[in-house]
């Protein structure tokens, strides 16, 4: 890998990691495209960690106060009690569910998943579910509004961003919108939730990163994170101004036109 490689990668981490079109595609595909090998399952979840930074520092003021409010549910044994210490308890129950999948169906996401053919078909099939989901749902709840099982759903939904082409931040804004959140608010919830689980998977392919003898330089890992942070830092601003007066249909017309690209490339013989 070189310095150049590690640049695209961070910033095609950094731009479409808050954005409903999938990081993982792009991930796989721009290299693709580029004639490049693919920097792995690994690297690809390592550099995610660039944009968990990211999140961080943007939240940091929502983290302090939902991190305080959980300790004093804590303390207080009431959970529940507050609109913060809620949502801090529903970040977390809400990561369960990718967490465990993604434990046991490790062998497949880091092998078969991460088909060309996989991604074409989940950047198409997702498109049209959050076409439907986002024109008919009420849109109506707030953070503020969300219950338990609101929190659990969305966390499910999560969960299919297992598959490489689904999106995380695709998968759980329709899953918020499924549970009538306005489009604010689910890309809001989407981002938070993307804490817990992006930090994992991040924490968890290290050394699987660093166990592998054709792994790239170190020194491109860390060109490639810290660009996905500042990339990061755009996009979730950009996410954020971009939802609260324009619907998904943009990325849905993306999503459709990236997947059937895609599968015409593949059936060319361009792209294997």
């Amino acid at each position: 890998m070189t310095v150049l490689q590690a640049i695209v990668l961070g910033l095609v981490q950094g731009f479409t990691e808050f954005l409903p079109i999938s990081s993982t595609a792009h991930l796989r595909v721009v290299p693709a495209l580029l004639g490049w090998s693919d920097p792995g399952a690994a690297y690809s979840a390592v550099i995610q960690l660039g944009t968990v930074g990211a999140v961080l520092f943007y939240f940091r003021g929502d983290l302090r106060r939902l991190t305080v409010a959980f300790l004093e549910g804590l303390r207080t044994r009431n959970p529940f009690g507050t609109e913060d210490s809620r949502l801090a308890w529903f970040v977390g129950l809400g990561t369960v569910p990718i967490g465990a999948l993604g434990l046991a169906l490790k062998p497949f996401i880091k092998g078969p998943l991460r088909s060309l053919y996989v991604v074409a078909f989940a950047l198409i099939a997702l498109a049209v579910v959050l076409f439907f989901v986002e024109r008919f749902a009420s849109q109506k709840k707030t953070l503020a509004d969300l219950t338990l099982k609101d929190g659990l759903l969305i966390g499910l939904w999560q969960a299919l961003a297992l598959i490489p082409g689904s999106s995380r931040s695709g998968t759980t804004i329709t899953g918020g919108f499924a549970r009538g959140l306005t489009r604010a608010d689910a890309a809001r919830y989407s981002f938070l939730l993307s804490i817990p689980s992006t930090t994992l998977a991040g924490l968890v392919e290290l050394k699987d990163f660093f166990g592998d003898p054709h792994r790239a330089p170190t020194q491109m890992l860390v060109i490639g994170t810290v660009v996905s942070f500042v990339a990061g830092l755009a996009a979730i601003s950009g996410m954020l101004h971009f939802v609260r007066t324009r619907s998904m249909l943009t990325f849905v017309v993306y999503r459709l036109a990236l997947g059937t690209l895609l599968l015409g490339l593949l059936s060319a013989g361009v792209l294997t």
